[in-house]
């Protein structure tokens, strides 16, 4: 197992320790070492990609234990900041609890169906195409998780049980910036999971065999053009030259 591989393991490791640390309310500062070890869990998502390519160590195995490790640590977080009651509250997200719980529910939604269609494509041998909005998603969501865990330690640990009418403005207002980036990392989950579905819509359809990804298409295109343009330059002398040489192959 290479380095990278062992990071993308490490992440999966980390994931138990994350749980402890969130639900153990008997231990100080609990919730703060959760958000931290899930930052570095975070970070190890674009360390071992970067090794990976830089030391040209990409393998099948790292890819299968990437993806597995990335959801199960998103899944988790959010699981965390939806499920685990904060000093006061049901859940992080009040009092707009219906609006947090609706996105949680949209993007573990939509792993699981990009998890049912890259299992479909690999039932008929077909690979997909990687997905940079895929990464520019992930990266919005480990963020709102993050801001979330830590605004959970906030209330747990750090806000008294009474709060002066200051005090709550404040918390409205971060409230708001919250959920306005959990909104902004919804929207960007429905345009990857519907643009990744539309993309590799042949699935469904196509047999064993690989999926032709957009930069084929153009690649494909631009041959076309270069022999329409050879085409188009040929003289009429030419084509003469070209159909006799034909007629004595022929013969």
């Amino acid at each position: 197992m290479n380095t990278p591989n062992k990071i993308t393991l490490s992440r999966l490791l980390l994931i138990p320790i994350i749980v402890f640390f969130y639900l153990a309310d008997f231990i100080p500062y609990g919730r703060l070492v959760a958000t931290i070890v899930f930052i570095v869990a975070c970070l190890t998502d674009f360390l071992d990609g970067y090794l990976a390519r830089k030391n040209n160590q990409v393998t099948d195995l790292g890819k299968f234990f990437d993806s597995i490790a990335d959801k199960v640590l998103i899944m988790t977080g959010m699981i965390l900041i939806v499920a685990v009651p904060v000093q006061g509250y049901t859940t992080v997200f009040n009092p707009t609890q219906w609006l947090g719980v609706t996105c949680i529910i949209i993007m573990l939604a939509r792993e699981f169906i990009i998890s049912a269609l890259r299992q479909v494509a690999a039932s008929k041998g077909i690979v997909l195409a990687a997905d940079k909005g895929g990464k520019i998603k992930a990266t919005v969501q480990y963020i709102s998780v993050t801001l979330y865990m830590f605004f959970g330690f906030i209330l747990t640990d750090i806000v008294p049980t009474e709060i002066s009418e200051s005090t709550d403005r404040i918390l409205s207002i971060v409230r708001f910036i919250l959920m306005v980036i959990l909104i902004v990392a919804t929207l960007l989950t429905i345009y990857s999971g519907a643009s990744y579905l539309i993309r590799n819509r042949k699935v469904f359809t196509s047999e064993k065999g690989t999926v032709i990804t957009d930069e084929d298409d153009e690649n494909k295109s631009e041959k076309s053009g270069e022999e329409v343009i050879e085409n188009d330059n040929k003289t009429p002398v030419d084509e003469k030259k070209e159909n006799v040489t034909e007629e004595n192959k022929k013969e």
